[in-house]
């Protein structure tokens, strides 16, 4: 019971001691072990996983397998548990809820992540840049920059990739492998179904998106986001060789690219 109302609160009191990831008990942690003592590695990509399932359901992305269909919409996945959370956007169903604010969710992952907006902790901080962040996995995904990590490697050529979204697509482009999503206005089509409601946003005559600083307006409130560091002056971005600073990170990743060049 203790255990289950933890999915509940996003507590999660056992810590490991080689990666700061977190568990709700005792078991999960000890099988969670399983990864840095390679008991589950795959043979394909090295990958370790922490049981023989889920290695099981690992391999399953390299031989592109989908046995869990939506009887809905017919979309398929490697995973039941993966074919579960996305049957709770036909239901409707958020049963993970704040104890503060009574928010509800339909993945518990979500639920642990909006209840840092109450408590404001953010307990992973990066061992390079000492950037600090609300759950273990976004300190995962920001790890890469630092180390050039690619985990994700095409089945079909020896490319790998950074980001799951960049193979995605690559197997789109490369490989005619997966679906594009077409705008119905345009002859435009993109490898995921969010890029896509942006682009169709943009046909819209209405920017949605007012900024209560000055009279622009945006199509997303990610653009609306990044326009208002403008107004705070706040540079948040800098340029590991030269130090100059910028206020968005696609502003810096373009001068560091011409900067790294320029130091040889």
């Amino acid at each position: 019971m203790n255990i289950h109302e933890r999915m509940h609160t996003g507590e999660r009191p056992f810590k490991c001691t080689q990666c700061d990831k977190r568990y709700p008990s005792q078991c999960n942690m000890d099988r969670h072990m399983n990864i840095h003592r390679a008991k589950y590695k795959c043979t394909d990509c090295g990958r370790c996983c922490p049981s023989r399932s889920k290695l099981a359901e690992h391999r399953r992305s390299h031989s592109g397998v989908k046995p869990f269909g939506c009887t809905v919409c017919n979309k398929r996945f490697t995973q039941s548990g993966h074919l579960v959370i996305h049957s709770r956007i036909h239901s409707g169903e958020k049963p993970y809820k704040c104890h503060v604010c009574n928010k509800a969710f339909s993945v518990s992952g979500n639920l642990h992540t909006h209840v840092s907006v109450h408590t404001g902790e953010k307990p992973f901080e990066c061992p390079y840049c000492g950037k600090l962040f609300k759950i273990h996995r976004e300190l995962k995904l920001h790890v890469r920059i630092h180390t050039d990590a690619k985990p994700y490697s095409c089945r079909h050529c020896p490319v790998c990739f950074t980001w799951h979204g960049q193979l995605k697509t690559h197997l789109l482009k490369s490989h005619n492998e997966g679906t594009w999503f077409t705008c119905d206005i345009c002859p435009k089509k993109f490898s995921s179904k969010q890029h896509l409601k942006v682009h169709v946003q943009r046909h819209g005559a209405v920017k949605p998106y007012v900024c209560s600083e000055c009279p622009k307006r945006f199509y997303t409130a990610t653009e609306l986001r990044l326009h208002h560091s403008v107004h705070l002056g706040y540079k948040q971005f800098s340029c590991g060789l030269c130090d100059k600073e910028f206020t968005r990170k696609a502003t810096v990743k373009r001068h560091f690219k011409k900067c790294s060049a320029k130091h040889g």
